[in-house]
């Protein structure tokens, strides 16, 4: 059951699943992923590697109105809400101080993330390990402009990237509520014949 941490843990399945795809590309040493927050400059090294910068999180829309979750607890029964879907957009960065270099780190980003559209199962990381949950990646360009915004919001000068969501992440509720089985159902307004 996903918990509060479970943003973080996100991020760490991707950043994970792009590390182990970025170990096929030649020459060594291969590119590695970090997530970051861009608030700090990325640290230049002799390595190339991709950046993970999750820049929003949005509610699902399309998850909402979901019924109460109905668990028996004895003789009576527990009403959990339902789990809050969010969205989380990521924005992918390679960094290698060559152009042709970070093209080729972006196409490899898009094979992985294309290959791997639904991560679940020994993919998951951290407190989604062993769960049940999968989370579906989805490029999801934004325009320039906005880019733009991300790139200025944290005083870094703007850097060709990608964008992908990441949904239906489920943030389970702490609200649950008791109550109790209906144990007779009576009919109002039927008169007994004889």
């Amino acid at each position: 059951m996903p918990d509060f941490d479970v943003v973080a843990d996100v991020s760490e399945t991707l950043r994970s699943v792009v590390t182990a795809g970025l170990s096929t590309l030649m020459p060594p040493p291969a590119p590695t992923a970090e997530v970051v927050d861009l608030l700090r400059p990325v640290q230049s090294s002799s390595s190339a590697k991709v950046t993970i910068f999750l820049y929003e999180i949005a509610e699902d829309p399309s998850a909402r109105n979901r019924p109460y979750l109905r668990r028996p607890a004895g003789a009576d029964v527990e009403l959990q809400r339902p789990p809050m879907a969010l969205l989380l957009r990521y924005m992918v960065t390679p960094w290698s101080g060559d152009w042709s270099t970070d093209q080729k780190i972006l196409g490899r980003v898009l094979q992985i993330f294309y290959d791997n559209a639904i991560l679940s199962g020994p993919q998951l990381q951290a407190g989604l390990a062993g769960t049940s949950e999968a989370i579906k990646l989805t490029l999801a360009p934004i325009t320039l402009e906005d880019r733009a915004r991300v790139w200025y919001s944290v005083q870094q000068p703007y850097r060709l990237s990608l964008t992908y969501e990441a949904r239906v992440v489920n943030l389970d509720s702490v609200d649950i509520q008791g109550a109790r089985r209906a144990r007779e159902v009576a009919a109002q307004g039927a008169e007994a014949s004889a």
